[in-house]
């Protein structure tokens, strides 16, 4: 057990999401649905003591795009890593914004796999807005 999962279980307070000491470590036999993301995400985050309000965890997903933006401005754009600094992969970052974002979804109630397709056909719409039906909420 972590630091912080023996201090979170000592106050009462729920441990950090990527304490890793409860993550189930088998890896998909093949790729996942979202809906099966968000079956995964949900376990861990079960393992783990359980959700932190919603706005903790919209707040930790603009965490993961500030690392996702440091990142891809450092690969494509004028600012260089640090001599000292560990290069981080950009998918990794991707990979961290979609496991909080399928936890946000969780946490509020949404099927992430409708919410997709109601943004898919949004998009769709704008493309070609004659041969798709309009959508009020854009």
């Amino acid at each position: 057990m972590s630091d912080e999962t023996a201090l979170a279980a000592s106050t009462g307070t729920t441990p950090p999401v990527d304490t890793p000491d409860a993550i189930p470590t088998t890896a998909p036999q093949r790729d996942s649905t979202i809906r099966e993301a968000q079956a995964e995400v949900d376990a861990t985050i079960l393992a783990l003591g359980g959700y932190w309000p919603p706005l903790a965890n919209l707040a930790r997903l603009f965490e993961e795009c500030g690392e996702l933006a440091r990142v891809v401005n450092q690969t494509y754009g004028p600012k260089p890593r640090k001599p000292d600094e560990t290069a981080v992969a950009i998918h990794e970052e991707l990979g961290d914004i979609l496991y909080v974002t399928l936890a946000l979804a969780n946490d509020l109630g949404v099927d992430a796999t409708a919410a997709l397709a109601s943004a898919l056909a949004k998009a769709r719409h704008r493309a070609n807005p004659a041969t798709h039906p309009s959508h009020e909420s854009e």
